[in-house]
């Protein structure tokens, strides 16, 4: 008898493979398929091997107290606004863009680590972004990539924050050593992620984005005023200039 048996390429493809039905064919054509798994590049790999030939931008690392209290309510947020039993970023899709509305860096810095109820929505933990940008064009980052943090409702589940001190999308897109920072640390962190340009979206688009999603009905509509479409627009078109991953 002749038996078939479908082995995965690298690169996505199958092919199939025609052998003769018995206990060694069938070894052969497992150990053709593993080999051709073993072959293909995972997801991280392919995403690392794309950043490689993107420099990342010079960041202070000032990281705010996360501790266990902290995570217990990122955990309890999840759960009530994403049906996710966990607080960890994992394959984050969105790059969500702010501004502090205020002067500087240290301004937001000690919002985010005061880990008390926002102003806005009462909830905890306290609000917070992956990263700040200082007028000057110092980045910080204050939490890790592999951890949800609140700064989008319906997306902070897949999405990095980044804030820019300051008070209006303009200014921002005015100040060439901020805007240059903020490119650099956005082309970094999508080609570093595998994110796409269309997916690096202001805060004011957020309803739009196609991983919104809100289970607090009430929320379902919330989102700012910071980067307006026609500003972000203004912005992807300056990321796509600098090129590819």
């Amino acid at each position: 008898m002749i038996g078939l048996a479908v082995v995965l390429l690298a690169g996505g493809g199958a092919a199939v493979v025609i052998a003769a039905t018995g206990s060694r064919s069938s070894r052969d054509a497992r150990a053709q398929s593993a080999a051709a798994t073993r072959a293909r590049p995972s997801v991280g790999q392919a995403h690392r091997a794309q950043a490689s030939d993107v420099p990342e931008p010079k960041i202070v690392r000032r990281f705010i107290p996360f501790g266990a209290k902290r995570h217990r309510e990122m955990v309890a947020y999840a759960k009530r606004h994403y049906g996710i039993a966990s607080d960890r970023l994992t394959d984050p899709h969105v790059i969500v863009e702010h501004y502090t509305d205020s002067a500087d860096a240290q301004s937001a810095i000690n919002t985010f680590t005061a880990d008390t109820p926002d102003v806005e929505l009462h909830e905890l933990p306290g609000v917070c972004s992956h990263f700040v940008i200082d007028a000057d064009g110092t980045i910080y980052q204050l939490v890790a990539l592999n951890q949800m943090c609140r700064h989008t409702v319906g997306l902070n589940y897949t999405s990095i924050g980044i804030e820019h001190a300051g008070f209006s999308d303009r200014q921002i897109l005015n100040r060439p050593a901020q805007l240059r920072a903020s490119l650099s640390l956005t082309r970094w962190l999508r080609c570093r992620l595998g994110i796409s340009i269309r997916n690096v979206i202001g805060h004011n688009e957020s309803l739009s984005s196609p991983y919104h999603h809100e289970r607090v009905a009430r929320l379902r509509n919330q989102t700012h005023d910071d980067w307006k479409k026609a500003d972000m627009d203004v912005y992807r078109r300056k990321l796509a200039k600098l090129g590819g991953c």
